[in-house]
């Protein structure tokens, strides 16, 4: 009996103490409300880019028939690695054929006329000028049979180089125009350079210069990073998104990436900017771009006030505007104050 009411009595004391500390850490109405602050003071940023895309090599073609006509076979899909000298697609030949048959039969023509001139020219019946409009006439014929061999010639259409194909844009039963692309290719190999390509805002367009350095990492190659190097930057913004892209040249050190990979660039601009940051602590209700936070100018009272939010920083965060000739935001203990409560700043 008396180890229970001992047991009793101590259940008791544990009570009382966990009430009491209940008290002290919930401030009473009107009470000073203990927080902690951090002081609000510009620090100076590298400013560097983030940017994400895509990877292709440097070498690109859009490859075409040099004239119209249909489609007889497209030999290779998307993504397929071809060799040099590879036949990627035909035309049918049949119009092609007879056009060169014809040709061939107006040369013949032109032959058997210039021939019979010839002689009649020697037996003093025809005249100079007849006998040179009639070679005139051969030679164009014999001209146009080299123009029609040739168009039948590239009724096809050969690997320039190694590489990818990047996107296929007709298939087989389809019209082809004259140079209209068929497939675009990625070549590899030789002086061809890896390089991504990123979409970026026009703001941070006219941030990027020619040179700038970046790193570049890859899921596909977890844990490393890859130097690039800012080598071009479009001059048009993209109609479907209205971004600006830009490329990197990536140095893979011999790492073999795949065409198609998805990179993450920080790209380092060289300019160096005063910015303010505070901790993610002090941030209340973020929504987008905007968040709210209390501060105080004299450590006796907060006030609630908005501010616009820049970058995220590994331990804070970036305000673009909202905090200017503001001394001090609150860390900790912000979720017991309200506006223009009273304060003590816990050392």
């Amino acid at each position: 009996m008396k180890q229970l009411l001992l047991s009793i009595t101590i259940l008791a004391l544990f009570a009382a103490c966990s009430q009491n500390q209940t008290k002290t850490t919930i401030p009473t109405a009107g009470e000073a409300i203990p927080v902690t602050l951090a002081p609000v003071q510009p620090v100076t940023m590298q400013g560097n880019i983030q940017a994400t895309g895509l990877l292709y090599t440097e070498d690109e073609s859009k490859l075409s028939f040099k004239i119209g006509g249909v489609v007889e076979s497209v030999f290779v899909s998307e993504g397929d690695f071809v060799k040099a000298g590879q036949v990627l697609a035909t035309l049918k030949n049949t119009e092609i054929a007879s056009q060169v048959a014809q040709v061939q039969l107006n040369v013949q023509k032109a032959q058997r006329d210039y021939d019979r001139v010839n002689n009649l020219y020697r037996d003093s019946v025809a005249t100079l000028e007849q006998l040179q409009n009639a070679k005139t006439g051969l030679d164009i014929a014999q001209q146009g049979l080299s123009a029609a061999q040739f168009n039948q010639q590239y009724a096809r259409i050969y690997a320039p180089a190694s590489g990818f194909v990047v996107k296929k844009l007709l298939s087989a039963g389809e019209i082809a125009g004259p140079g209209m692309p068929v497939m675009v290719l990625n070549l590899v190999g030789g002086s061809s350079h890896w390089v991504l390509k990123a979409g970026v805002s026009d703001a941070q367009w006219a941030a990027v210069k020619l040179g700038n350095k970046a790193s570049v990492t890859f899921d596909a190659f977890a844990g490393k990073t890859f130097e690039a190097t800012v080598t071009n930057r479009s001059l048009a913004a993209d109609p479907a998104n209205g971004s600006f892209t830009i490329e990197l040249r990536v140095i893979f050190a011999g790492e073999k990436p795949a065409t198609g990979m998805f990179g993450k660039a920080t790209i380092a601009t060289g300019a160096v900017t005063g910015a303010t940051t505070i901790p993610y602590a002090a941030l209340l209700e973020a929504d987008g771009n905007t968040g709210f936070v209390f501060v105080t100018d004299d450590k006796k009272t907060v006030r609630r006030v908005e501010v616009a939010i820049g970058r995220m920083l590994p331990n804070e965060v970036e305000v673009l505007r909202g905090l200017e000739n503001v001394p001090y935001v609150v860390v900790a203990g912000s979720a017991y104050v309200s506006e223009k409560s009273t304060i003590i700043v816990k050392q």
